[in-house]
């Protein structure tokens, strides 16, 4: 495949991997190959059950974690340095698969549960076919996920088995929400680390072990990958209240008409509980996010409002921090393309605009 017009487009932060052609080469060719992958993986021969499981990964998306997946696996190989690296394996790019199915099938499970009616410009699947087949569609494609990963051996199973609970975890916590007396935000961390932050970390750890690379590398991937998925929330997090609707697939604010937590809110409430002006200019705020949302003006005045007060810069510092940690993460790593692409792709978190 000519690398002048990939098929596949990489997010940016992996600018590096154009001044190495071969290297460049074999991450898009790898992708490609996992898109297509991808799509045999949820194909069934049963016309509804083909359509419910296709339906979001038509919608499209970011690849975020078979990207990584791909790139992480590029540490194992020996020829690295020069730039000659080989072909990425066929375990690799069926991890990688696995990595995106287990994300979509969370996606499935998470608009029931949030109610949302859109996502990725799409209406949710609960939306067309209802919350039971829509339970269901996530389900099977957890299944497919567990039949591919089954083929790579006893340790993938584990990372994928320990993953799986961690998201469910996460997702119970964030449903429980935090127990009396704890700090909410470092709740929020705790919600966030399972939901998002575990099965980044996995997708690192599996291309790092597939690709042949050390012990060390592995344990890096799983520690950079958690700090990055953290950060990435949080960005999806800030970029619901500051994107467009063309930019983000939806109306900006939905998280607050759906009365998530974020961590804009939750500094916001901070602020709130204090003293004197700013603690008054925060409770105005939070009566406007706390109030009825139902209209498209109500929304746009509490968003407006929000994203104007300070906690959103604080949001942002937190945010930019995680990536800040998950860099410093990769130090154990020889320098190469890859190491300054992962460090490219942790500021491509913040950074994109949907």
């Amino acid at each position: 495949m000519s690398t002048a017009d990939p098929g596949f487009a990489l997010p940016s932060g992996f600018e590096p991997l154009a001044e190495h052609g071969r290297v460049l080469e074999v991450v898009l060719t790898g992708l490609e190959q996992v898109e297509e992958q991808l799509d045999r993986a949820v194909s069934f021969e049963d016309l509804f059950s083909d359509t419910a499981a296709h339906h979001l990964l038509a919608a499209g998306g970011k690849r975020v974690r078979p990207v990584l997946t791909v790139l992480a696996s590029l540490l194992g190989d020996p020829a690295l340095a020069s730039g000659e690296v080989a072909d990425v394996n066929a375990q690799v790019r069926q991890a990688a698969v696995v990595m995106e199915l287990t994300h979509l099938a969370t996606l499935y499970h998470d608009d029931v549960m949030d109610e949302a009616p859109v996502r990725r410009g799409a209406p949710a699947a609960h939306r067309l076919w209802g919350n039971s087949a829509a339970i269901l569609a996530g389900d099977l494609i957890f299944a497919r996920a567990s039949q591919l990963m089954s083929e790579l051996g006893m340790r993938p199973v584990r990372i994928q088995a320990d993953t799986f609970e961690r998201l469910v975890q996460g997702q119970l916590w964030e449903t429980q929400g935090p127990d009396e007396g704890a700090d909410p935000v470092e709740h929020y961390y705790r919600v966030l680390a399972g939901k998002t932050g575990s099965l980044i970390a996995a997708a690192g750890m599996l291309g790092a072990l597939l690709g042949g690379a050390d012990e060390e590398a592995v344990q890096v991937m799983s520690a950079y990958g958690e700090k990055v998925g953290l950060a990435f929330q949080l960005a999806d997090d800030l970029i619901d209240l500051t994107g467009t609707a063309e930019q983000i697939g939806k109306t900006p604010g939905t998280d607050l008409r759906e009365r998530v937590p974020t961590l804009t809110t939750l500094l916001l409430d901070r602020a709130a509980a204090g003293e004197g002006p700013d603690a008054q200019e925060a409770r105005r705020v939070r009566a406007l996010v706390d109030g009825p949302l139902d209209t498209d003006e109500q929304l746009a005045a509490a968003v407006a409002a929000l994203t104007a007060h300070p906690a959103i810069d604080e949001a942002w510092a937190v945010t930019r921090a995680w990536v800040d940690d998950a860099k410093q993460a990769l130090a154990p790593l020889p320098d190469s393309v890859v190491k300054t692409s992962l460090e490219g792709f942790a500021d491509y978190v913040v950074e994109r605009s949907a």
